[in-house]
Parts: C-alpha cells; sequence; structure tokens
C-alpha cells in the first residue's frame, strides 16, 4: 500500500490496521509493505503505533477480539522467529505482546529501508513492513512493485484524482483498492484474483469465472513428432519482434456493489502468445484468435506461413524462453502434458497452456479497481498545481 501526503492520516490508519492484522494477517491479500511519503512518515507512524496498542489480542470467539491466534505452532514459531531476527537486527519498530496461552503471534511493525526490494519471502501473519518514499520517486516504487512479480492485491490512499490514475494505469495488480482496506473482496463486486506469480484467471467472483468449471470444446489435433525442430534461435528473434500489446483496456465493466463504492472490472490483452498448432492451419488460426483477443502472436509449425517460423518446438525449450505470456497447442492430453510441464517449470510469472477450441476467453488479464468514494476530504487537486507534494 502507498499513502501520500495528501491522504486522511485517520482513513489511512484504520485501513493500514484492518489489511495487515485483521484475521491475524493470514489472508493472501493482507497488507505486507506499507510506503509511506516521507514527509508524512512520523505522523503517521505515531499514530499507527497507538492503534496497535488498542488492539485485543483474545479468544476468536470473543466479539471484542480484534487479533486472533495463527493457525498452527508451527506457523507462530515461524513468524516470531523472523520478528526476533529483525529485532536483534534493530528494525523493529513495534511489537503487541500476545497472550502466554495459545498460537498467538504479536502484530509487529518492522521497519524496510530498502522498500519490497528487500523483501526475501512473505511472512503470513500479522507483521507490517514499513518504508519512506519521495513524492518524485514514487514510478519508481511502482516499477518496484511490478518487478517483485506478484500481482494480487495493491493499496493507496491519495486525494489526487491523476495519482491515482497515473498509478491504476502502471500497477500490475489483479485488485486496486483506492482510500479503503485491501482485504474482504466481495463476491460479485470485487472479482478476485491476481497475476504473475499470483494467478492465471480468471478472476473468482467474476463474470467469467463459473464458465471455467466446464468442460469447453477441445481440439486435439494428430501431433507431428516426426517433423523438423524449429531453430530456436529464430523463434527467440520473432518473439522480440512482436510488438507489446496495448496497455488500454479491450473492455470495462461496472460492478454493483454496496453504496459509496465504485467497482470497476477491466479486461487487458494477455501479452505475447505462441501459437504451437500442432499444424499449419491451426498456428494461423490460433493467431488470428489471440489478435482478436488485442494479443500479439507467433505461430510455429510444420510448413507454417512467412509470419510465423517453421518446424516443431521441442517442450523443453518453454522452460527458458522468454517473452512468452500464454501459449496455445491443440492437441491430445499425453502430446501437450510435456508442455504443460515445461511451462510449470518455469522461473517467473505463471504462463497457461490453452488447449481450448476458443483460446479468446484465457487470453485477458482482468484487473478490479475498488474506489471507496465516500473517503472524507475531497479530492486535493488543487494541491498538486504548483508541483510535486
Amino acid at each position: 500500500m502507498i499513502v501520500d501526503s495528501t491522504a486522511l492520516p485517520e482513513q489511512a490508519v484504520r485501513d493500514i490496521v484492518a489489511s495487515a492484522f485483521q484475521s491475524a494477517g493470514q489472508r493472501c491479500s493482507a497488507l505486507r509493505l506499507l510506503y509511506l511519503q516521507e514527509d508524512i512518515a512520523e505522523g503517521v507512524l505515531h499514530m499507527l503505533q497507538g492503534a496497535m496498542d488498542e488492539l485485543s489480542m483474545s479468544h476468536p470467539w470473543e466479539i471484542s477480539c480484534d487479533v486472533a491466534p495463527v493457525i498452527s505452532a508451527s506457523a507462530a514459531a515461524q513468524i516470531n522467529e523472523y520478528v526476533q531476527q529483525a529485532r536483534h537486527a534493530g528494525r523493529l519498530i513495534k511489537q503487541i505482546t500476545p497472550p502466554k496461552q495459545g498460537h498467538y503471534v504479536g502484530p509487529a511493525l518492522i521497519s524496510l529501508p530498502g522498500g519490497i526490494a528487500d523483501l526475501e519471502r512473505e511472512v503470513f501473519g500479522p507483521v507490517l513492513h514499513v518504508c519512506t518514499y519521495k513524492a518524485r520517486d514514487l514510478h519508481r516504487v511502482i516499477a518496484d512493485v511490478n518487478a517483485k512479480g506478484y500481482g494480487l492485491t495493491f493499496g493507496m490512499h491519495s486525494r489526487i484524482d491523476d495519482r491515482i490514475e497515473t498509478v491504476a494505469s502502471q500497477i500490475k495488480v489483479g485488485n486496486l483498492y483506492i482510500n479503503r482496506n485491501q482485504i474482504g473482496a466481495i463476491v460479485g463486486s470485487q472479482p478476485f484474483g491476481g497475476e504473475g506469480l499470483s494467478g492465471t484467471g480468471p478472476k473468482a467472483g467474476g463474470p467469467n469465472y463459473l464458465p471455467r468449471f466446464t468442460a469447453a470444446p477441445s481440439v486435439t489435433d494428430a501431433y507431428m513428432s516426426d517433423s523438423a525442430l524449429c531453430n530456436v534461435s529464430d523463434v527467440t528473434r520473432a518473439l522480440a519482434a512482436l510488438s507489446a500489446p496495448s496497455d488500454s483496456p479491450i473492455s470495462q465493466v461496472e460492478m454493483a456493489g454496496p453504496t459509496g463504492e465504485s467497482n470497476l472490472l477491466s479486461s487487458y490483452p494477455r501479452g505475447r502468445v505462441l501459437c504451437l498448432g500442432p499444424s499449419a492451419e491451426a498456428a494461423m488460426l490460433q493467431a488470428q484468435a489471440a489478435q482478436e483477443a488485442g494479443c500479439t502472436a507467433l505461430a510455429i509449425a510444420p510448413g507454417v506461413g512467412m509470419n510465423g517460423v517453421e518446424g516443431r518446438l521441442p517442450p523443453e525449450v518453454l522452460t527458458t524462453l522468454s517473452g512468452v505470456d500464454a501459449v496455445i497447442l491443440w492437441a491430445a492430453a499425453e502430446d501437450a502434458r510435456p508442455y504443460r510441464a515445461a511451462l510449470a517449470a518455469r522461473e517467473g510469472a505463471l504462463i497457461p497452456l490453452i488447449c481450448e477450441r476458443d483460446p479468446k476467453p484465457r487470453l485477458i488479464l482482468e484487473r478490479h479497481i475498488c474506489i471507496d468514494t465516500t473517503a472524507a476530504g475531497g479530492n486535493a487537486r488543487l494541491l498538486a498545481a504548483a508541483g510535486e507534494i
């Protein structure tokens, strides 16, 4: 979550505490790293520590309970060890003393001066890391977050519409929350799911979710295992030559939701698509479908035309081949399995193998933005008129 200097501290602290410590931080959408604009960091941290002092740690059946135990003794031990390491390193800002009985972990606030680049792993519990940034470095912060490769949830507190729009257009996450907490997505209003290392879609609770549980018509062309292998260097060059897909949404849907919220679901092209046929005709049909979905495509198959690479791509190449966002292959399950295994063995973003007759539903990325339109204070657009804040 990013909190800039125009945010209202009371609202930001309320949402920070809920996002980081509710459910003892054991949500995949929980807040792990807080970026505070340095101009307001001292005041927000003071308020945040005061809010932490008010948290109640008790039996989860008690209605007064704010922070319950974590899932197991081993989880509590691992999280507490991490917090103790931060304490010994002088980075522990504050921790609440937990009850002696039960698998409790006291909510902890830990300094992380280097930002997300220094966050080596996710700590699945009530642990919040915090760092500061200069206003002029906002674009770098977004780039650093995107570079990490995870794309599930992101929050921002700001009263400048232009700044929010800038961040929303650059951040690569499935769910973006503005001026509210970033947990507890409502099915049907805030379709939930990520991209990159955080999923391949579609988003749970969204309009494209239920059809994924049905048996989509597939194509099982005879696989031409005896055809000549293509030149991998040619494939690499051809992928690099593909133009980048548009950053503009191909569709947007206003989702019904609670009063006082704006919920917008947008669909974007998935990216560069590798079309493996296996026949030339199949590969060209796949490429055409990818382009209709707003993606760019490279066709590879025996006898493929001028717009592709001729030959058969061995599955092991997919383990390290760069510049690929999705792969289409119309083949029987036993022929597709090596390609599926190669994609699963990759480092980095999760890449789907698409075998359905109509690949277009799987060639989109869904991103949802939820805005609390009741957040007090109005739009501080004029504050930015004189330059950076």
